[in-house]
């Protein structure tokens, strides 16, 4: 199939489309967004676009260029310090250069668009598929990472992420976030936010936790705060990690009553064990932000939080309880990355999620009252790579 190519908030991006879904993904960056997701029921748009888009500003990081929606990192994180030689941009080349088309095609009720790139910094390739299935309020995300050439030391290793960036109501508290089980979080190990580059936080630093509702903050009063409410502390900007615990699948809700609808995540928490929280409400005053960016990330990832590849590679906090912060890419073989998001439509008295069930084909989102939502998705995909 030839490629429907259309250029949306400056960026020339590939158009995939079902009667459900809608989805543009940029050439450069590999960012999804806008997605419209239910178009087929008055369309949900989740996902944050930055503010700059069309602005002519100095952007000091390609990531910035097309920032919006979900893109995948390798390596993730600042990648600030140089690792062996490499020094990786932000997010990695994943995230801010240019991806070729391979193929647009359809199989039964499914249609699939496969892009790629090589990296320079360290030679290899990545092959993204993006998959939509008639009938699902869902995308099917698969990375394959192969011909990663290995180091003195021995094989390949990164930090790897799906950067999902939602969009946040302006009103106070109108986003709920709910996970699977965690072990633990921690607040970012270092100052995350600094007022010398016109940046503030509100997090305390460091600081371990057992429960999203009671985050240590900076000050006394009060020494704790809500994580699973946005928007929250207007004028910060903060990062956060939680540990899933292993199970079968781990997931990510973000729930928006008034507006009707829940986000997910779903992910194999043996190969992304980690959700970064990045609250961005305001706290970012230097150029592009100036103040005025309101979005949530909920980064599925393997790394020591988004340090980059030098913090993820060495010995630390997380490594030494158990938790890998970096996946190795075995010499002559290929290693791939999946992952699935969506939406479903609630009613607005549905405004938490305790757990999920899964039924073969279908997953359902139950509140601490026993009430659900079902929504047809393919969860096996994760596992199997089939969605037909």
């Amino acid at each position: 199939m030839k490629p429907t190519m259309r250029t949306i908030l400056s960026q020339p991006s590939w158009i995939l489309q079902t009667p459900q879904v809608t989805l543009a993904l940029t050439q450069r960056g590999g960012h999804m967004a806008p997605v419209t997701f239910c178009r087929d029921r008055g369309g949900v748009q989740p996902y944050y676009i930055s503010p700059w888009q069309g602005e002519n500003r100095k952007l000091g990081a390609p990531v910035l260029v097309p920032l919006r929606g979900d893109f995948f990192c390798l390596p993730f994180g600042g990648n600030g310090e140089a690792v062996r030689g490499e020094k990786h941009p932000p997010h990695g080349e994943t995230a801010g250069s240019m991806w070729r088309f391979l193929a647009q095609e359809r199989q039964g009720k499914t249609v699939k668009l496969t892009v790629a790139l090589r990296p320079k910094v360290r030679p290899g390739k990545v092959t993204k598929e993006v998959a939509l299935v008639e009938g699902h309020n869902a995308v099917y995300l698969q990375h394959t990472l192969e011909d990663f050439s290995s180091t003195s030391r021995g094989e390949a290793a990164f930090p790897v992420a799906h950067h999902c960036t939602l969009a946040v109501p302006e009103e106070p508290g109108a986003m709920r976030v709910w996970t699977s089980p965690i072990r633990f979080g921690q607040t970012n190990p270092a100052l995350f936010s600094d007022p010398a580059n016109r940046e503030y936080q509100s997090l305390a630093i460091g600081a371990k936790f057992e429960n999203l509702r009671r985050v240590p903050l900076l000050w006394k009063d009060p020494a704790v705060g809500d994580c699973t409410r946005f928007p929250v502390r207007r004028g910060f900007t903060d990062l956060l990690a939680v540990v899933n615990k292993p199970g079968p699948i781990g997931w990510t809700a973000a729930v928006c009553p008034s507006a009707g609808y829940l986000w997910y995540a779903l992910k194999l928490p043996s190969q992304l064990p980690l959700t970064v929280f990045w609250i961005d409400n305001g706290g970012r005053h230097g150029e592009p932000w100036n103040g005025r960016s309101r979005c949530l990330g909920l980064e599925d990832a393997c790394g020591y939080f988004a340090d980059g590849l030098a913090a993820s590679l060495r010995p630390n906090a997380l490594v030494r309880q158990g938790v890998p912060t970096a996946i190795t890419l075995p010499a002559g073989q290929a290693t791939v990355i999946r992952h699935i998001q969506g939406v479903v439509k609630i009613p607005h008295t549905f405004d938490s999620v305790s757990r999920v069930e899964l039924d073969a084909g279908r997953l359902a989102f139950i509140s601490p009252g026993g009430r659900n939502v079902r929504t047809p998705v393919r969860h096996e995909f994760l596992r199997t790579g089939q969605l037909e």
